[in-house]
């Protein structure tokens, strides 16, 4: 991965707003199919960097390049093109509350495609099912969801584009441990079959030891230390070792460090979540097989 472009690439970033400095010098790169994970304490920027990749903000120095483009020399035509090549799963969901899940997934299609209404629907089908989510689903809105069917429908609306690069906010936040560990999956199998390039939030230890490739920690608007969770748990920075001494991250590492298994259908037992071995089964909703793609030949990334 490496020896190609990053995908995403910070250099000398400085962010600040009025007299508070939130960033000062990140600089920072991730590479192709890879999981890359920013975490740091409250207010240590990280959904303000997240932001800064996804032209919602824009810092006061430095650059952000995505996919090969400076994002502050973009037009709003090319700004837009951009856009379509990366999907977004907001930590609330962010779905239209008056359209149905269906509707929703389909929005962006509608919005950036000529593709027949028909087919934006079986397309909007199709993507529910890879996230998990029974058929009735769609026909739902989204007050009318649970918490962790919220995430899986957010999910497919931020793959509905078929993007190369996909940023998670908090993708387990406030899940039951069940549902979470399906998610932790999901992210896992996303990532495999499709070849996606994925940067998240979280503060789930679970989630970063079983699915990030490396992790960028943030503290005094700085990048104190990156790399995989195995480097990170040596490191010596007290901001580091926040993550780990606890009982919290002891559980999730020691679960990590057992020798993995791999069972067909259910995910692995969630650990420092502190999940039961008598935990319910994962809703009916959650063993949705996918349907096969869809019979029109839509353009595999629509612009």
């Amino acid at each position: 991965m490496a020896d190609s472009p990053p995908v995403i690439e910070l250099r000398h970033v400085g962010t600040r707003f009025g007299s508070h400095v939130v960033h000062t010098d990140i600089d920072l790169a991730v590479q192709r199919a890879e999981v890359f994970a920013l975490i740091g304490g409250s207010g240590s920027g990280k959904s303000t960097l997240l932001r800064e990749m996804v032209l919602l903000h824009q810092p006061d120095s430095g650059s952000v390049h995505v996919l090969g483009n400076d994002l502050a020399t973009l037009d709003a035509e090319a700004a837009q093109a951009l856009r379509q090549r990366w999907g977004v799963m907001f930590q609330h969901g962010g779905l239209f509350g008056a359209l149905t899940v269906k509707e929703n997934i389909g929005l962006p299609l509608r919005e950036h495609t000529g593709l027949s209404g028909a087919l934006i629907d079986e397309i909007a089908d199709w993507k529910l099912a890879m996230t998990g989510l029974a058929p009735e689903v769609g026909a739902q809105y989204p007050p009318e969801l649970s918490g962790g069917m919220m995430k899986r429908a957010s999910l497919a609306r931020a793959l509905a584009l078929d993007p190369e690069l996909l940023f998670l906010d908090e993708p387990t936040a406030g899940l039951d441990p069940v549902s979470a560990a399906g998610v932790d999956t999901l992210v896992r199998e996303l990532r495999t079959l499709f070849g996606l390039t994925i940067v998240m939030i979280t503060h789930d230890l679970d989630l970063l030891w079983q699915v990030a490739d490396r992790v960028a920690v943030l503290a005094d608007g700085r990048v104190v230390a990156i790399g995989s969770m195995a480097e990170l748990s040596h490191h010596e920075a007290p901001a580091v070792r926040a993550f780990f001494d606890g009982p919290r991250g002891r559980t999730a590492q020691q679960q990590a460090q057992q020798p993995a298994v791999q069972p067909a259908v259910q995910p692995a037992e969630p650990s420092a979540r502190q999940a039961t071995q008598a935990a319910q089964a994962a809703p009916p909703a959650a063993q949705a097989a996918p349907p096969a793609p869809p019979t029109g030949e839509p353009p595999s990334k629509p612009r």
